[in-house]
């Protein structure tokens, strides 16, 4: 019998809605990024005015921050499913976290050009 305290039975749910959402702004930013692709002309003034909007660099932070959701409930569940001992699943989880967490906050360097 599985212990609903440890397991968590709604767990299931959660994880299966955020990565649901997170892959539907992905998808939506995508699709507005080979619009914009197709209609802005190939000149780099033209990217760099485009890419210089706040309201794009909201969209892609917060397409980024959907990414790294995204690739967290995938990466947590894989180790979770087929990483057996309990010290080197939360060894890959904590390494899984700091990854993510330090892509994070180099996508906000990048996108936001703060030094």
């Amino acid at each position: 019998m599985v212990d609903r305290k440890l397991a968590g039975a709604h767990y299931g749910l959660r994880d299966w809605a955020m990565q649901r959402a997170t892959a539907v702004i992905m998808l939506v930013y995508t699709v507005a990024f080979i619009i914009f692709l197709l209609a802005l002309p190939g000149d780099y003034d033209s990217w760099q005015a485009f890419f210089a909007q706040t309201w794009v660099k909201v969209f892609t932070q917060v397409t980024f921050v959907a990414l790294f959701l995204h690739a967290w409930v995938g990466i947590r569940d894989l180790w979770m499913d087929y990483i057996k001992p309990f010290g080197l699943r939360l060894f890959l989880q904590v390494a899984t976290i700091i990854w993510l967490v330090g892509c994070l906050v180099y996508s906000v360097k990048v996108i936001w050009g703060i030094v």
